[in-house]
């Protein structure tokens, strides 16, 4: 069967769309099947991004939310990649727990994989610590250290938090800092990664050759650490 990625980290601006617009990129240039879901009505990366795989889904909607295990039941050949607000935690748990989202996936063979996207801030450790003490080992996980603000990650690794999920088979991703004029100029062209390293916009907010570069060069250190999870 497939695998659910929740692409979540309840703190909001630590870079969960950018996250999920990765992977989404990286399953097309590598030729992985997938369907993705967007739970953001207001600011949807997936659905802005990557129209043509995306689809919404009302997070307070038990029915809407069901459309996600429904799809990884029916479609088993494709992944399915779940882009999560901030602030969504609690409906998203209250779907799992009363419906029994992780009895089922465990009865039908899906994997859920949780994403936390952290920065480098007090506030990441905590929520992943709050996250670990409500579903242990039940959930995979994939810490993801997106250096958005900052590349020193003392504080998770000396609060016993990384070790602890570690214990439980979490995996680790680095995403490095993409120059930030760059990421401007793609959302303000509405263009995925593949469009904003290959296509050389006509207008103010063009890419130029070196920071074409610069995003293959970051989405290729992306792609060598998504290898490693074997996504």
């Amino acid at each position: 069967m497939t695998t659910i990625h929740l692409i979540g980290g309840e703190k909001g601006g630590v870079g969960k769309s950018v996250v999920a617009r990765v992977l989404a990129q990286y399953m097309i240039d590598k030729d992985i099947p997938f369907i993705g879901f967007d739970t953001d009505r207001s600011h949807g990366a997936l659905l802005r991004f990557y129209t043509d795989y995306a689809s919404p889904t009302v997070i307070e909607d038990y029915q809407s939310l069901d459309i996600i295990m429904e799809t990884a039941a029916e479609q088993p050949e494709k992944r399915v990649l779940v882009d999560l607000a901030a602030q969504t935690h609690f409906p998203l748990a209250n779907w799992i727990d009363e419906s029994g989202v992780l009895e089922l996936a465990d009865e039908l063979g899906i994997t859920l994989c949780y994403w936390n996207v952290m920065d480098s801030g007090k506030d990441s450790v905590d929520l992943l610590s709050k996250l670990l003490d409500q579903y242990g080992s039940k959930l995979h996980y994939v810490l993801v250290q997106n250096q958005i603000r900052d590349e020193d990650f003392t504080l998770l690794e000396f609060s016993g938090v990384k070790d602890r999920a570690l214990d439980m088979n979490a995996k680790l991703m680095v995403l490095k800092r993409l120059y930030t004029p760059i990421m401007t100029k793609i959302d303000g062209n509405d263009s995925s990664f593949w469009a904003a390293k290959n296509k050389d916009y006509n207008h103010l907010n063009a890419l130029g050759l070196l920071d074409r570069q610069r995003v293959k060069m970051w989405l290729n250190h992306a792609y060598s650490q998504l290898d490693l999870l074997d996504v």
